[in-house]
């Protein structure tokens, strides 16, 4: 209980007067003389003793009467809320992300809960709704209902605790104030759930939305399984929460139109196989029919025209094994000697191989440079014996690498493989135990001050990378190094030439950072563009001699084919996919505390919210009590003998 006027209670001390009147009797007894004194006595006794109840019968109700009085002017009341008459700030926090287009018994639910805050809310109340990627900030329902009611889904996911800390944000500073926030949500099971822990300063409101149906399929992903001269093989990896499934059509599109189509028996996961023309420019989607969640149904790709890799090699000894591996059609392999060098020649390529050049000249040196800083790579393959080492250790110097000494004989064995570096991370499916190593005669040793992409069996590198200039630390020619001769030498070359292009994918991820490189030239100020219908955006983009790197991260924020154009020009096709996260549809499990409270309705959360604002006032009832102790006085003193 609490008071409106808790400065009134002062007036307690008031209850003494009573007491102290009834304390001492002020008034004095007259002396009468009777001839029986034994009669006298016992009348005396009644007397005295009736009198003594009355006395304290009264003296209780008066006070008790003084105390409903006092009460009833200093106004009690209770409240769930400790401030009274407070000021009340609603900030709600609505999950738009695409698990909430699962459906609930009155529809999907993101509608469901617009349709329910539009419905709870008075429309002149002041509140603040967000949503992940919009906020609307002390507005009124009235004003933002067209708004709500056109809310569109995002992939732009905010994870809860980032939600919640976004949302407190919305409150003011003011410590007198009763704070109110929604969290309205299905609250899916992710890698990181919701922290409860520290909110002690707000009212928690939990609203967990579920749908009456949590199975699901989805597209997962796709990817090329097989390729050669003139077939290429997709994968569609098909994933299941629910119980199986016979016969699931699985159908493959090009530019809207059908080509082809499969049928799956899925559990868990299953794959749909299709094989297409190599070489075919293809704007596809696989898709499938689900009825419950509907942005997973469809997963887009593209696969564009290949782009040749312009590789050159400045030998001073035999290229063989280069040229094994940068071949046509995806290659356009350039050899030629340091004597005749064309130094013009150097901004044309993407991936220059510098094959065991006993000097690196100063020009020479200053011309790579400037190429790396156009996204260009290097490849520094050190002779076996002649070598100015001052040229050597001038240009590792100027790519941040460690100088190397003069050669060792010593024999020694490749052993370490850095599985996480870009060049082997998608190389070997788990890492290889048996590995046939390879060694080399010589070497020139280097320090480590990044981390090398192979070691030798005592830590130091064999190859190293920093800033575009790959190098290794021993001549790779048949008598110095069996390197050349084992399986680890291809995907080592062929992955750092894709370094110095990297082609668009398959597909990709919207809320992930992708980054790929279109080839094209560029006038002074002009941007590329990605565009689907009436969609266009220009993204982030880095511009270099011959080439543009795009990055994207949260836009585009639908999902489809993007045709990328330089002003009209359509160069090439890029496809972007919301992520799969969301298609799992299991969910957090809450229970009530002090300073949360969970719920599945909307509207019952609303009308807790407003129960606990009310106030119940208790002046009347004392008020009622002060009468019902004044009557029952007087009737004590009336008929109490």
């Amino acid at each position: 209980m609490q008071f409106k006027n808790p400065e009134l209670l002062y007036a307690l001390f008031l209850l003494l007067i009573p007491v102290l009147i009834h304390l001492f009797q002020l008034r004095k007894f007259q002396k009468e003389s009777f001839t029986n004194v034994a009669f006298l006595k016992k009348v005396t006794l009644q007397t005295r003793k009736s009198s003594q109840i009355k006395k304290w019968l009264v003296l209780c109700l008066r006070m008790l009467l003084l105390a409903a009085i006092i009460f009833a002017f200093a106004q009690p009341y209770i409240s769930k809320n400790k401030t009274f008459n407070a000021k009340t700030e609603t900030v709600i926090y609505l999950d738009n992300s695409y698990s909430m287009q699962a459906k609930g018994d009155k529809g999907e639910l993101l509608k469901r809960a617009v349709n329910d805050i539009i419905e709870n809310v008075g429309e002149t109340e002041t509140l603040s709704i967000i949503t992940n990627n919009d906020a609307f900030r002390n507005t009124t329902i009235k004003a933002i209902t067209n708004d709500l009611l056109s809310l569109n889904y995002s992939s732009n996911q905010l994870s809860y605790d980032a939600a919640l800390l976004k949302s407190k944000k919305y409150f003011t500073k003011n410590e007198n104030t009763i704070k109110n926030l929604l969290f309205i949500s299905d609250f899916q099971q992710k890698n990181q759930n919701l922290n409860l822990n520290d909110n002690l300063d707000i009212n928690l409101n939990l609203v967990q939305l579920q749908p009456v149906n949590t199975t699901n399929v989805s597209v997962d992903s796709l990817y090329i399984s097989k390729q050669n001269a003139s077939n290429l093989e997709l994968t569609a990896v098909i994933k299941n929460n629910g119980n199986t499934i016979e016969n699931l059509p699985v159908s493959l599109f090009n530019n809207q139109n059908l080509l082809t189509k499969s049928a799956v028996t899925i559990t868990d996961k299953a794959t749909a196989v299709f094989t297409l023309p190599n070489n075919q420019i293809i704007n596809g989607q696989v898709s499938i029919d689900d009825t419950n969640l509907q942005f997973d149904n469809t997963l887009y790709f593209n696969i564009n025209r290949s782009t040749k890799l312009n590789v050159l090699t400045v030998n001073q000894t035999n290229d063989s094994f280069l040229k094994r591996i940068y071949t046509a059609p995806e290659f356009n392999y350039t050899s030629t000697t340091f004597n005749t060098l064309n130094y013009s020649d150097i901004s044309k390529q993407n991936l220059i191989v510098l094959n065991e050049l006993e000097q690196i000249p100063g020009a020479l040196n200053t011309a790579l440079k400037s190429f790396t800083n156009n996204g260009g790579i290097v490849v520094v393959i050190p002779p076996a014996t002649t070598i100015d080492l001052a040229s050597y250790n001038t240009i590792l110097n100027n790519f941040g690498l460690s100088k190397i000494s003069s050669s060792n004989t010593t024999e020694k064995k490749l052993t370490t493989i850095n599985y996480s570096h870009p060049i082997f991370n998608s190389v070997f499916e788990k890492k290889v135990s048996n590995f046939q190593y390879p060694k080399v005669n010589s070497f020139y040793a280097q320090n480590v001050t990044t981390s090398p992409l192979l070691q030798y069996e005592d830590g130091k590198p064999f190859l190293s990378e920093n800033n575009g200039l790959y190098f290794f630390t021993a001549a790779l020619n048949t008598k110095n190094s069996n390197f050349t001769n084992i399986n680890l030498v291809v995907p080592t070359f062929y992955n750092i030439s894709q370094q110095s292009l990297k082609r668009s994918n398959l597909y990709y991820t919207i809320g992930k950072e992708n980054k790929f490189d279109v080839v094209t030239n560029l006038q002074q100020d002009a941007v590329l563009t990605l565009q689907k219908g009436e969609h266009k955006i220009i993204p982030q983009q880095q511009y270099f001699n011959n080439k543009v790197t795009i990055t994207t991260n949260e836009t585009p924020e639908l999902a489809g084919i993007y045709t990328i154009k330089n002003k009209t020009e359509i160069l090439e096709n890029v496809s972007y996919n919301y992520s799969r996260d969301e298609s799992v549809l299991n969910y957090q499990k809450f229970s009530n505390n002090d300073n949360v409270t969970v719920s599945n309705s909307i509207s019952q959360t609303f009308n807790n919210i407003k129960s606990d604002n009310n106030i119940n006032a208790l002046w009347k009832w004392f008020v009622i009590f002060a009468l019902l102790l004044l009557i029952t006085e007087m009737l004590i003193l009336k008929y109490f003998k």
